[in-house]
């Protein structure tokens, strides 16, 4: 764990303030154009962390969630281009990486926009562990693809020498896919929960977390899965009590009959209508299904209040005039 404060950090906790957890993808950090350097994730990382300075401003604890799909395709391309010089690392270690560098990005940009408004508050990265369930069925049914695309020759090649799964995707080429088990719980959840009670922002949960399960010995021991940010980031919002579950997407909020003539924008959605929504299938797994039954989850859960919306639609869909907004049980 690392931590970083502004200069004129105050060390008296806040009274009771509202928890928020705050959810971005990965591609929050790569703008249209970007090729994905450092400099890049810098530039991108302080415009979303100025959206998030809304929830300072309102008072919020904040835990804040990141995605890490193009920051690790990045290193497993890396490692297939140097393979035969060195040795790969697995993909929990791949997460691992992921989770502190970007973490990194986030934490100083936060820390500058903090300074940048006088504002007393730390900020801490969080490496964080996600127990997955051994017997997920998701490790007989590999679908979660990864890495660069390839040849089919080249795929193939992988399979025999390191058994990989391999799978032809959407025409574009040949690509891994690796298991993407549930998320069971956070390892980390309390030193998470007890610093953003006391008023630090916390960065955890990056790419999902590192998936690990128990060995028989006891031990822990990472497995080589991604697990989704989002259903990760409903989890921890469970652990650390957060009043209100925010997503941030590339679209301003959820719609019904996505792309089609007669797409409709849902505003405030109960969780009775949330569910059947859900059971008709409106939401693609590979894009918004997995964001609406993360709310619906932690909704269950005993959560207040979901929201899903864009970064640039933040402030005012807090305010109640965008996004499309989740209300638990009253």
């Amino acid at each position: 764990m690392t931590a970083s404060a502004s200069e004129t950090h105050n060390d008296s906790p806040a009274k009771n303030p509202p928890m928020v957890v705050i959810a971005m993808g990965g591609h929050a950090f790569i703008q249209p154009g970007h090729k994905g350097t450092h400099k890049e994730h810098e530039q991108s990382a302080r415009i979303i962390c100025n959206h998030v300075m809304t929830l300072v401003d309102r008072g919020y604890n904040i835990v804040i969630t990141h995605g890490n799909g193009p920051q690790v395709g990045v290193l497993m391309s890396r490692q297939e281009q140097t393979r035969d010089s060195f040795a790969p690392e697995p993909l929990d270690a791949l997460v691992a990486q992921t989770e502190g560098g970007m973490g990194y990005i986030l934490q100083q940009q936060l820390l500058n926009e903090l300074r940048a408004r006088n504002v007393r508050r730390y900020v801490v990265t969080v490496i964080t562990q996600v127990m997955v369930d051994e017997d997920d069925p998701a490790f007989q049914s590999p679908t979660k693809p990864v890495g660069p695309f390839l040849s089919r020759e080249e795929a193939e090649a992988r399979h025999d020498s390191f058994g990989w799964h391999i799978a032809e995707d959407s025409g574009r080429g040949w690509r891994r896919h690796v298991p993407s088990p549930r998320p069971r719980k956070i390892i980390q959840r309390e030193m998470i929960r007890e610093a953003a009670q006391r008023g630090h922002i916390v960065v955890a949960g990056g790419g999902g977390g590192i998936p690990i399960t128990k060995a028989p010995s006891g031990d822990y021991v990472g497995v080589e899965a991604v697990i989704d940010k989002d259903l990760t980031s409903s989890v921890l919002a469970s652990d650390v009590g957060a009043e209100l579950l925010v997503i941030l997407t590339a679209v301003d909020g959820v719609y019904l009959n996505f792309g089609q003539p007669d797409q409709r924008q849902l505003g405030a959605v109960t969780l009775a209508e949330c569910k059947r929504h859900i059971e008709e299938k409106q939401f693609p797994a590979g894009s918004m299904g997995p964001k609406v039954e993360a709310i619906y989850g932690f909704l269950c859960r005993g959560g207040r209040r979901g929201l899903i919306t864009s970064a640039e639609k933040l402030l005012d869909s807090l305010d109640g005039k965008a996004g499309t907004h989740f209300i638990g049980r009253i």
